[in-house]
């Protein structure tokens, strides 16, 4: 099945689970033409798909509760109920059983593309060894959260919280809602608010990739002396369950995700019925590869990444299977798997800028080095 036929299949799926944004769906598509990494964002269906077929040798390795849709962008900061910084990753939207490599190599995917834009000044295989390390060394401690301040002050150092004028400003330029939002996503809302009868304004926000084209409401109120903010956004099963033949609604296990993990908690991160509910804020915030400043940092934050990947697989209780399947691979096993799938994903990418009209582009792809004669 080509791209294009894979696409619409899977949004046909989708429409069977929730209610679609024409016009957000729409915007998505022209985004996922405009650059590979957008698009390996925006397509995590395809990788369910591709994923078997360009990697069959962990197809059948040790299944765990994975996050699915993993990327180097799928990482961020919150508060927990000590009101202490906490970073990790941000969005469990497609976490279903799945082989435990499929997040490690589409996180290490995602790096390999980040370096050929720019973003990361290291060798492909490089990246890979500090995600796998991570990844390691976090199986072997049996996970630990990544609580900032006392601990972790590099990270910490480069975490850029946003401005709040700023972030208020951009909130408040959304139109407010003139529609009905459903029940269920206004019952949540409401139990997450700080306090009763607060009257908030709604919006309807677009934002990520993925989840381009779902509903997603904003509802923004004032309490006690200073505005607050608390989003629902529709979920659907996750597309590994499509990818599968699932063609009947399966169960969304975000929750369980969130409660499973090694983490500590955000207490405004809450599962209601399909809509997961949470508190925006400027200290809610991605930590970015292009935004930290030394290529050394980024490679720890690669190896951090990776040990955060393994806070969930650890909490599913997968960390001994998993660490002997791992002894049996060979040290670049995801520097290998990493690149067939970039290749996979840029030919699919390639293909629907076709189907979008959109001239063909200039793909920076990994060169291997050539060795002198001599050396």
């Amino acid at each position: 099945m080509n791209f294009a036929k894979s696409n619409q299949s899977y949004e046909a799926w989708l429409k069977t689970t929730l209610d679609i944004v024409p016009t957000d769906l729409k915007e998505k598509h022209t985004l996922m033409a405009g650059d590979v990494f957008p698009f390996l964002r925006a397509t995590f269906f395809r990788w369910c798909q591709l994923f078997p077929e360009v990697c069959p040798e962990f197809d059948k390795a040790t299944q765990t509760l994975a996050v699915g849709d993993l990327h180097v962008e799928n990482f961020g900061t919150w508060r927990d109920a000590e009101a202490r910084l906490v970073w990790g990753i941000n969005d469990f939207d497609e976490v279903a059983t799945m082989p435990f490599a499929i997040d490690l190599v589409r996180l290490a995917a995602s790096a390999h593309l980040a370096i050929n834009a720019g973003h990361l000044g290291v060798e492909h295989k490089e990246a890979c060894l500090a995600i796998a390390q991570g990844y390691r060394e976090g199986l072997e401690a049996g996970g630990s959260p990544w609580v900032l301040g006392e601990k972790h002050r590099w990270l910490s150092e480069l975490v850029d919280l946003r401005d709040p004028v700023a972030f208020w400003a951009k909130l408040d330029a959304l139109k407010t809602f003139e529609g009905k939002v459903p029940k269920e996503a206004m019952r949540g809302i409401d139990r997450m608010m700080p306090g009763k009868n607060l009257k908030p304004r709604i919006a309807h926000r677009v934002a990520g990739l993925g989840s381009r084209g779902r509903q997603r409401f904003v509802a923004i109120a004032e309490f006690e002396g200073a505005r607050v903010c608390r989003e629902a956004k529709a979920l659907a099963p996750s597309a590994w369950l499509w990818a599968k033949g699932k063609r009947q609604p399966g169960k969304i296990r975000y929750q369980e995700a969130l409660n499973t993990d090694i983490r500590a908690l955000d207490p405004f991160v809450h599962l209601r019925e399909k809509w997961i509910v949470r508190r925006l804020a400027p200290d809610c915030a991605r930590v970015e590869l292009a935004a930290v400043p030394k290529d050394k940092d980024k490679s720890k934050l690669l190896h951090a990444m990776g040990f955060e990947t393994a806070n969930l697989h650890v909490g599913a209780g997968s960390e001994k299977p998993i660490l002997k399947y791992l002894s049996t691979l060979d040290p670049h096993w995801l520097h290998s798997a990493a690149a067939r799938m970039v290749k996979a994903t840029t030919a699919d990418w390639e293909e629907w800028r076709v189907h979008m009209g959109v001239p063909k582009a200039k793909v920076k792809t990994e060169k291997p080095k050539v060795k002198k004669a001599g050396a």
